[in-house]
This record gives C-alpha cells, sequence and structure tokens, in this order.
C-alpha cells in the first residue's frame, strides 16, 4: 500500500478530530475576554499545521 493512500484518509481523520476538539474548547472560552479568544484562535488555527506538514513530508516520502 503506498503512503499516500495511508496519509490521505489518516489526514482527513485526524483534522476532523482536531476541529471536533478545537470547537469543543473554544466552546469553553465563550464567556471569557476576547484577547484570551483571539490568542486561542491563532493558536488552534496553526497548531494543526505541524502535524500536517510532517503527514505530507512522510507521503512524499521514498516510496
Amino acid at each position: 500500500m503506498s503512503r499516500i493512500a495511508i496519509a490521505v484518509p489518516l489526514g482527513l481523520l485526524g483534522f476532523v478530530l482536531y476541529v471536533g476538539l478545537a470547537v469543543t474548547l473554544a466552546d469553553q472560552l465563550a464567556g471569557t475576554h476576547w484577547v484570551l479568544q483571539a490568542l486561542y484562535f491563532v493558536i488552534a488555527g496553526t497548531v494543526w499545521a505541524l502535524p500536517a506538514r510532517w503527514l505530507m513530508f512522510w507521503a512524499a516520502g521514498q516510496r
């Protein structure tokens, strides 16, 4: 089985789970100060790129 065939469903599943977790945590911050909320969304909006980057490099590796 190719790495791409493994990485695509794994990446999609991981992204859906991450979005679910991020939204759940965002609900917990609903009543907090707007600066804390903005900081959370900046962090949550960029952190997902780290494992996605690793997965893409792994999928594009040697076959």
